[in-house]
């Protein structure tokens, strides 16, 4: 095997391993050590096995690191996101790209499941892949119960 360079999610850590997946693949690494990483923490990194088995990983580099804030705002999804939903049936997701950069997903889900959807969310490892990839440091999710509507934002800096 040979080095890997990428972005990598922390999806556990302990005092001394760690396990990492990349965003794009899904393939997951467990280090042999842990160089101070928590959960959730994003790297972009370069990630090399750990001689003589190879059956661990050993970071090489670490270009970037940060955290992916998760929020579960008071706020109700703006009217345009409404907007949007009023049109989709229940069970779609409509993706829309904000303005500079991040997306922002909207899902229309009958109004009892509103809450648990936004749980599901906030709780779901690849809401924090999808950060990644998106290059946000910010996952605001809104929910507008009455309507249906749950948005998942995802911000930049």
């Amino acid at each position: 095997m040979t080095e890997k360079t990428g972005t990598f999610v922390v999806t556990h850590a302990e005092a001394d391993s760690a396990v990492i997946r990349d965003v794009e693949t899904a393939q997951v690494h467990t280090l042999s050590s842990n160089p101070d990483l928590d959960i959730h923490d994003v790297l972009e990194a370069t990630v090399a096995p750990e001689p003589p088995l190879e059956v661990t990983w050993q970071l090489v580099d670490v270009e970037d690191r940060r955290a992916i804030e998760l929020v579960d705002s008071d706020l109700e999804p703006t009217q345009h996101a409404k907007e949007l939903a009023a049109d989709a049936e229940i069970g779609d997701l409509i993706q829309e790209e904000r303005a500079g950069t991040g997306e922002i997903h909207i899902f229309c889900v009958p109004a009892a499941d509103v809450e648990a959807a936004a749980t599901d969310v906030l709780e779901d490892e690849e809401t924090i892949a999808r950060a990644a990839r998106l290059e946000a440091v910010r996952v605001e999710v809104r929910q507008a119960v009455d309507d249906g509507v749950l948005s998942v934002r995802y911000l930049p800096d």
